[in-house]
């Protein structure tokens, strides 16, 4: 029971701008979680039963000022809950999927370092990826001028793409 004055009287020390920017923060939370895909959403523990349903109820409706108003809503119902565990899944995924587009980034980087530089950069790629087959990547550079001129440049660099991030997965996997 002395928890509760305690926080009653830390809501009263904080002045009504913090309050309204946690409340805003709140609900923002809630857009995010709006905004998820389903499976992503089911992966998050929400114990509150009423949050759930606001949220799902929030997915279904398409006019803005009633979509505001629920958001609201759902950002009232946060106050009332612990969000940290929301916050830390949220985090742990927007870390999963920045390392992904790292990823990705990376890969973009070293194809697009094959097609401007040829075999030089041949050697770059092999310590990168040391399963990497250098044939293969030679005559993957050779047909490249030759898929331009067909127009099937980005194909070709798609399949380029996809044995680089094969190899990335692999080299993943055997850490």
């Amino acid at each position: 029971m002395s928890v509760e004055p305690q926080a009653e009287s830390e809501q009263e020390s904080l002045s009504k701008s913090e309050r309204k920017r946690q409340m805003h923060a709140l609900q923002q939370l809630g857009e995010r979680l709006v905004t998820l895909p389903q499976a992503e959403l089911d992966a998050i523990s929400i114990e509150d039963e009423r949050l759930r349903e606001a949220i799902s109820q929030a997915r279904r409706i398409t006019a803005r000022g009633g979509l505001r108003r629920q958001l609201q809503f759902i950002g009232k119902l946060m106050r009332s809950i612990d969000p940290s565990n929301i916050e830390a899944a949220l985090e742990a995924r927007d870390q999963r999927r920045n390392s992904t587009v790292q990823q990705h980034h990376r890969i973009e980087l070293a194809r697009d370092k094959l097609i401007s530089a040829g075999d030089d950069a041949l050697g770059e790629l092999l310590a990168m990826w040391p399963a990497a087959e250098p044939a293969l990547l030679r005559q993957w550079r050779r047909q490249y001028p030759v898929e331009v001129s067909k127009g099937n440049e980005k194909a070709h660099g798609r399949k380029l793409f996809r044995y680089l991030a094969g190899l990335d997965e692999e080299d993943s996997a055997g850490d």
